[in-house]
């Protein structure tokens, strides 16, 4: 498993924390980091989407009430909430990573820690909201 995908399950882990036991960020990160056997360059990664999330949790649960129609947040299964947060961040605010990486991270992740059906779901509406990421800057797309 790639460093990057072990600092997502980090950051997952933390939201996770922080949404179920209500615990700020800095708490649930000291928890997770204590078994989370990263280097510093990757749990750096894991901070930054953690920090970056709760930052934006507001906007973020707005884009994924709107986008999952008919599906209220706290009846969402938490990891599946926490998971679409956290891949929410990352394609909205994290333009270097392309969005197909984002969406098959997520996939992956909640194939591990969610329900069998969940993939799909979390699927369906990271394809939606994919479509509000902001375009490429003109310097990289050149």
């Amino acid at each position: 498993m790639g460093r990057r995908r072990q600092a997502r399950e980090f950051a997952l882990q933390a939201l996770y924390l922080m949404d179920t036991a209500r615990m700020d960020s800095n708490s649930a990160i000291l928890i997770v980091s204590a078994d989370s056997g990263l280097d510093a360059k990757s749990e750096e990664f894991a901070r930054g989407l953690i920090q970056g999330a709760e930052s934006r949790l507001a906007d973020l649960d707005a884009r994924i009430q709107e986008t999952a129609q008919n599906w209220a947040l706290d009846r969402m299964a938490a990891v599946d909430r926490n998971i679409l947060r956290l891949a929410s961040y990352e394609l909205l605010n994290c333009p270097e990573t392309p969005a197909s990486v984002v969406i098959d991270e997520a996939l992956e992740i909640a194939k591990l820690y969610s329900a069998q059906d969940s993939s799909k779901f979390i699927n369906g509406i990271l394809d939606k909201i994919q479509a509000f990421r902001p375009p490429p800057h003109a310097e990289e797309a050149g």
